[in-house]
């Protein structure tokens, strides 16, 4: 021990040895006052006289060091009594801190190393409870936040186990609530689940949609990993967001089917008339070419409405079948040639491969169709269009390219929406229904795949869209989904 503590106990030692010192020299006085005669003192003394005071001398030398020792013991005792009934209050502290009892302080006023050492505890204890303190209002004010969310929210620790959840989770899945139980014993839902085992393996976000989480009830499931370990799952529910889709398609998808009957009679009645050339001025059969072009286009807006409605509901179930991409771009070039022809434009087969990909050869002729008069009405003035396919990461991704004026950045996010259009008067002119991106869209991500466009003012625009190759892990959860419906 060293510093101000080791400096207490030497000035006991000192004390004790000044102690025993005066005991000694009160004792030799004591020697050279008594044990001599009063006419002796000045004279020298005689053997006998000697011996006699060496004896006194061991015998006062002896009680004086007992004397000394005793005292030094119990000085020794107090001051290490003392030292260890401070050190036993910062022990009984650091029990205190350690059982999450913030408010325990030592209270140490002395001065010295132990002094300074229990002060500095006490500080690091005041800021343990700010810190403690401050957290608890964060951890009241976020669970606040999640019971007053809408969605269902519920986290998981790396083995499982349930951590904590808010009240919306807690209704839905009555018993979750309990910390340290199993998520599987409270939600049975195979699609949750699997959403959140993928997160906690995988170490990435997993959506799903649930069905079965609690009846009558649809859910969007979102999972993402912790940097615990863990994960936490988000349920979103959508039943009337469906509920609402499902009323629209139904609506577009009834008067889609009402109207395709009256233009029929529109379109041959005003055909047969055109046919009679005796029956019609110069400016009635003008009329009726407006007619019959505006019922057309009419009709091809119903047809489109009606295949998007399809697409979207998933009424139309794909026939995917293992098919070589170079055959898909030659059948698209091959079926398309003629159409493209007329126009002027080139249609010519770009770099391909010919790994197998799971498709539907009737609905890929509609994505190839839908995209390919796309980059003919918007890329005409290229004069080209190029098809091609590569592999890429399992997948294998087609492009349709044309080199027309291009399109700006802020359109490439929303040109497949439902009637976007990037230059609405062309397109009015053009007779599209806005519809045709939207539903190659649909038919893509029904095929597992998924499609953006590329394009750059000046240099034309890409379509590319993948489809899962045949045999790949994509290709196997395509094949699995496709028998389980």
């Amino acid at each position: 021990m060293t510093g101000r503590v080791f400096t207490k106990l030497l000035l006991s030692f000192v004390l004790v040895l000044c102690l025993g010192t005066a005991v000694l020299d009160l004792s030799f006085r004591n020697i050279v006052d008594h044990s001599l005669p009063a006419e002796a003192r000045v004279a020298q003394m005689t053997p006998e006289q000697e011996e006699r005071a060496l004896h006194i001398l061991r015998r006062n030398l002896l009680l004086a060091s007992l004397l000394s020792l005793a005292l030094a013991t119990l000085v020794s005792a107090w001051v290490a009594r003392r030292i260890s009934q401070r050190l036993q209050r910062i022990v009984e502290f650091s029990g205190r801190i350690a059982s999450g009892d913030f408010t325990a302080r030592i209270a140490e006023a002395d001065g010295d190393e132990i002094g300074d050492v229990a002060r500095a505890l006490d500080a690091t204890a005041a800021r343990l409870e700010r810190s403690f303190r401050a957290l608890e209002s964060k951890q009241r004010e976020l669970a606040a936040l999640l019971d007053s969310m809408q969605e269902a929210v519920v986290a998981v620790d790396r083995n499982g186990q349930v951590g904590w959840t808010n009240a919306v989770m807690q209704r839905i899945a009555p018993g979750v609530e309990r910390p340290g139980r199993a998520l599987v014993m409270s939600v049975r839902d195979p699609e949750v689940l699997k959403c959140v085992e993928m997160a906690l393996k995988e170490r990435k976000i997993r959506g799903g949609r649930a069905l079965s989480t609690m009846p009558g009830r649809v859910f969007e499931v979102s999972a993402a990993p912790t940097p615990d370990g863990g994960a936490v799952a988000v349920l979103h529910d959508v039943t009337e967001i469906e509920r609402a889709e499902k009323t629209r398609r139904d609506f577009v998808a009834n008067v889609s089917h009402e109207l395709r009957t009256p233009l029929t009679s529109i379109s041959g009645y005003v055909e047969t008339l055109l046919e009679d050339d005796r029956q019609l001025s110069e400016h009635g059969r003008e009329f009726m070419g407006i007619i019959l072009k505006n019922a057309r286009r009419v009709s091809r807006l119903t047809e489109d409405l009606l295949a998007l409605a399809q697409v979207e509901s998933g009424e139309h179930k794909l026939k995917v079948q293992p098919v070589r991409a170079s055959a898909l771009v030659e059948d698209a070039i091959e079926s398309l040639a003629g159409m493209v022809g007329d126009s002027g434009i080139a249609l010519e087969a770009g770099e391909t491969t010919t790994e197998p990909v799971l498709a539907d050869m009737d609905a890929m002729t509609q994505v190839f169709g839908n995209l390919i008069e796309n980059a003919m009405k918007y890329g005409s003035a290229g004069r080209r269009v190029v098809v091609g396919a590569r592999a890429v990461d399992g997948m294998v991704e087609f492009s349709v390219q044309d080199f027309g004026p291009g399109m700006a950045s802020e359109h490439l996010d929303r040109i497949f929406e439902r009637f976007y259009r990037v230059d609405k008067a062309r397109s009015r002119e053009s007779g599209g229904t806005g519809l045709g991106l939207a539903i190659v869209k649909h038919i893509v991500q029904a095929h597992g795949g998924t499609i953006r466009a590329e394009s750059e003012l000046g240099a034309g625009t890409t379509f590319l869209f993948t489809l899962p190759m045949a045999g790949g892990e994509s290709g196997r959860e395509k094949e699995a989904a496709v028998r389980a419906e």
